[in-house]
């Protein structure tokens, strides 16, 4: 054996036990983060100790983190826009709106509010604040067990048509496989096909009135400045996409602009309140997530340099010819593992010239990576955070959630087919 293939398949070991850890994570209690940056560094000093002189490595090491840093910082400007949004209480106004008491009207409104509030936020964040606020409107477990699959995955396909909605659809747009106005026009449809139809079946499993519960409309008044302060966050959200058509920048510079304008603002608005201001409201910032990313891009960079990507994608091309079919694959898998490394692993092993811009593979990747995760529970990470935030076990999203965003997944990828 060559030394190449030894550094190969370690590498190649590393990464999948790696996974296995990432994948069992609520099981054996160890923080996927965790695993993600040992795993990504663990990588790259393979790579570091392979065949090619260490100014390659390295040339290759600061390429690669240049791509990466771009997403991390658009993340991270994109959860502090989020996080000063709620610290301000301006997504009570969505509480008060959505506070009604037909189990089946408060599934569809909940869930397009989670379909369109994902496509402006990620799927993660729009899980966190729809979760939250299910938890104050609906006290029955089992209800909340239906309505919370249905943010899942009206969450996930909301993310899956918007540049920003998703990080797998964000990889695919920085990585300049897609345009923000192609994916809107193409994928918006399938993507409420998608939702429709999980809605439909999970409508039928609810049944009778929300029952009212004392006190729980006590904490319905916003910070101050709550509500511009929700529509100015939004609206800097929104116009990253038209900042990188009009300057030509890349989104990372977009979302920095915008964070600085809602900055400038809160900073002259709450002179005297010093909760308020943005100093504090980042203590609260959850950084698990952007460094989950930063480790599994990492690792998948390492692949790429090493070659390994270089033979899936050959093995791939020789076994599954039809570019519908790679997509479909790519979201069946996402259900089990993570989308970001699938869709990483997807931009590096097929080039543009074979599957140029806005090509329909691209397209159907970013569908099926979005809206694939919403099958099984640990397959997404708005999934994985309504496992955490509602205590549900994996075999009872199974039983109760898995069919319907199934039959969702499918129902999108044929009516993307046929509008195409």
């Amino acid at each position: 054996m060559h030394l190449l293939d030894s550094f190969s398949i370690s590498m190649s070991l590393v990464f999948l036990i790696g996974y296995l850890l990432i994948v069992f994570e609520h099981w054996i209690d160890i923080n996927k983060t965790t695993t993600a940056l040992m795993m990504g560094v663990l990588c790259w000093v393979i790579q570091f100790a392979n065949v090619y002189s260490t100014n390659s490595n390295l040339q290759h090491l600061f390429s690669h983190f240049s791509e990466v840093s771009q997403i991390i910082i658009f993340l991270l400007g994109a959860m502090i826009i989020v996080e000063i949004i709620s610290a301000h209480k301006g997504f009570q106004l969505i509480i008060n709106f959505v506070n009604v008491r037909s189990k089946k009207k408060l599934l569809w409104i909940i869930g397009f509010i989670s379909f369109f509030l994902s496509s402006i936020l990620d799927n993660l964040t729009t899980t966190i604040v729809m979760i939250s606020i299910m938890q104050k409107i609906v006290p029955d477990s089992k209800d909340r067990m239906i309505i919370g699959g249905a943010i899942v995955i009206a969450a996930n396909a909301g993310g899956a048509w918007s540049p920003i909605g998703d990080v797998t659809t964000t990889m695919l747009w920085i990585g300049g496989k897609i345009s923000p106005l192609n994916i809107m026009k193409d994928m918006l449809i399938p993507s409420i096909v998608c939702t429709c139809t999980s809605l439909i079946y999970l409508s039928f499993l609810l049944k009778g009135p929300i029952l009212q519960v004392d006190g729980e409309n006590d904490d319905n008044v916003t910070e101050p400045l709550g509500v511009p302060i929700l529509i100015l966050g939004m609206g800097v959200l929104m116009f990253v996409p038209v900042f990188k058509i009009l300057t030509g920048l890349p989104p990372f510079m977009g979302i920095i602009f915008g964070l600085s304008i809602l900055w400038f603002f809160t900073d002259i608005a709450h002179k005297k309140r010093a909760h308020l201001k943005v100093t504090n409201i980042l203590s609260k910032l959850d950084l698990s997530g952007p460094l989950f990313f930063l480790g599994i891009l990492l690792a998948i960079n390492a692949l790429e340099t090493a070659g390994i990507l270089t033979q899936l994608s050959k093995f791939v091309g020789e076994t599954i010819t039809n570019s519908n079919h790679v997509a479909t694959v790519i979201g069946l898998a996402s259900s089990v593992v993570d989308n970001i490394p699938l869709v990483a692993a997807a931009i590096s092993m097929y080039d543009i010239t074979q599957y140029p811009l806005d090509h329909s593979m691209w397209k159907l990747i970013a569908y099926c990576a979005g809206t694939g995760g919403s099958i099984l529970i640990i397959g997404s990470a708005a999934g994985v955070v309504y496992m955490g935030m509602e205590k549900v076990n994996f075999f009872s999203y199974l039983k109760k959630i898995t069919l319907p965003a199934l039959l969702g997944f499918f129902a999108g990828i044929i009516t993307y087919l046929i509008m195409s």
